[in-house]
């Protein structure tokens, strides 16, 4: 399925958003992750189901001056 990922199109086959996090090698509980511009906390990552065209954002913080 085709999904945007921070702004990069992507050819993936995930079936929800932690499925997703797994397969790009996102790791961590301190990751902020959205669906088409609505927050998805981390508890509800495997329940959150993607489809075609969706839009993820995936921040993490950055440490440095």
């Amino acid at each position: 399925m085709k999904l945007t990922v921070n702004g990069e199109t992507l050819e993936l086959d995930a079936g929800n958003l932690a499925d997703l996090l797994a397969k790009l090698d996102y790791e961590g509980d301190w990751l902020a992750t959205a669906v088409n511009g609505d927050l998805v906390h981390r508890e509800e990552r495997a329940a959150h189901p993607l489809k075609e065209g969706d839009r993820i954002e995936i921040l993490s913080p950055m440490q440095g001056g």
